[in-house]
């Protein structure tokens, strides 16, 4: 009788360690939104390297919380160290102003909380910008410097959600942190939120990479209502042919520039030049794909476990965070159509030579809103091959973006 009772007692003390004990009905919340971010991720194929590894951290950190918890010193007294089996000589000793002593004794945090430095002290965006550049050809920019025109369009958006948080109550910081998402740039975003508003990191980056996910649903209903059938379908004309030479020059000459007019636009723009110098240079071609495929895949698993497991239920769901989301997507919709009418006055400009489509992949979600210009033109007209023009303007918003960020950071800091 006495084991049963035992039993008993076990399996209660189990109970109340559990979950079922601790967790808010926020924490279920955000677990059912995982599972819907998994779906996404796996059944739709929506930015599955992003979205999958975001929708598990975010899971895992509403079931334990632990796993984000921050380290903990105490500092526990001889007595107590010895009550508590601490050997007193593996620890540090502390001499108060009292001359009592005591010891320093340090609880290590969770798994997650030393992933996250590297969001936290901004070193994983720029590897990701290493990883994009070293992936990117910057040949059908080159060929097409007016793409720069759209893919800075794009980036009007910003600004203008900027100026709206602030008229709706948001600080300066936090508005230019929200303001980011419509780049449709999850590390820019993340940059920018680490140096400006640190406690907002959590809804801005999952904000932002959801929508660079949904880019397949938001974008192709703002195209189609601002443009006609007629824009839709005109074929653009082949590109000239890029030199090994200018790609090489490109990415050292908009480095320097960058790097000059805007230092706090350097980190982003910087090591992204450095992966397509890596890639264009042709004599460092394990360094390229090191860049490419072993480090872009780590640093994106480390970011998108830390990004989801800052979504905790209780931080989460709050009127401050749904308006963050809401701004985000007015944000990036606002890119989408900023950079689409600008593709409008070019095509009038050059009398139909450029289809407006283009114009929205001026949001630096490459290559996906490439691919979306590509399959809206393609609708319409199937002799239609708009993608090697539209990454011109993609590539060229993701330099706009970090010079966004760049602009934001050294005006707000």
């Amino acid at each position: 009788m006495e084991i049963f009772t035992q039993l008993g007692n076990v399996f209660v003390e189990l109970f109340k360690a559990s979950g079922i004990m601790s967790l808010s009905w926020e924490n279920y919340v955000m677990i059912v939104i995982s599972f819907m971010l998994m779906y996404l991720a796996i059944k739709k194929q929506y930015e599955p390297l992003l979205l999958l590894p975001i929708a598990f951290g975010m899971m895992l950190v509403n079931i334990f919380p632990g796993i984000m918890g921050n380290p903990e010193t105490t500092y526990l007294t001889y007595d107590q160290m010895i009550a508590q089996n601490l050997d007193p000589e593996s620890y540090i000793k502390t001499t108060l102003s009292d001359g009592s002593v005591v010891y320093n004794v340090t609880q290590n945090g969770g798994l997650f909380y030393y992933l996250y430095q590297g969001v936290h002290l901004g070193i994983f965006p720029p590897l990701i910008f290493l990883g994009i550049g070293a992936m990117t050809d910057f040949g059908p920019l080159i060929a097409n410097p007016k793409s720069f025109i759209l893919g800075a369009a794009a980036q009007i958006g910003i600004f203008i959600t900027f100026i709206g948080a602030i008229l709706i109550g948001f600080q300066t910081k936090e508005a230019g942190s929200i303001a980011i998402i419509g780049g449709a740039d999850g590390p820019t975003a993340i940059f920018v939120t680490s140096k400006l508003s640190p406690e907002l990191l959590g809804p801005i980056a999952v904000a932002a990479y959801s929508y660079m996910a949904l880019v397949p649903i938001i974008q192709p209903p703002i195209m189609r209502l601002l443009t006609t059938k007629k824009e839709r379908s005109i074929v653009m004309g082949q590109l000239r042919p890029v030199s090994k030479l200018e790609k090489i020059i490109f990415p050292i000459v908009v480095v320097v520039l960058v790097a000059i007019l805007l230092p706090d636009a350097a980190p982003l723009v910087g090591m992204l030049m450095l992966g397509n110098l890596f890639k264009e240079s042709g004599v460092v071609d394990r360094i390229a794909k090191t860049a490419q495929n072993e480090l872009m895949n780590i640093v994106t698993i480390f970011l998108g476990v830390t990004v989801g497991a800052t979504a905790s239920g209780t931080l989460f769901l709050t009127p401050k965070t749904l308006g963050i989301i809401a701004l985000g997507l007015a944000a990036f919709c606002l890119g989408t159509a900023c950079g689409v009418l600008f593709g409008k006055i070019m095509c009038w400009a050059t009398k139909g030579k450029i289809n407006p489509l283009i114009g929205s992949a001026g949001v630096s979600a490459v290559p996906m809103a490439a691919r979306i210009s590509q399959k809206v033109g393609q609708e319409e007209n199937p002799a239609n091959f708009l993608l090697m023009h539209a990454m011109g303007p993609n590539v060229a918003g993701v330099i706009g973006s970090a010079v966004a960020a760049g602009v934001l950071i050294s005006v707000l800091k």
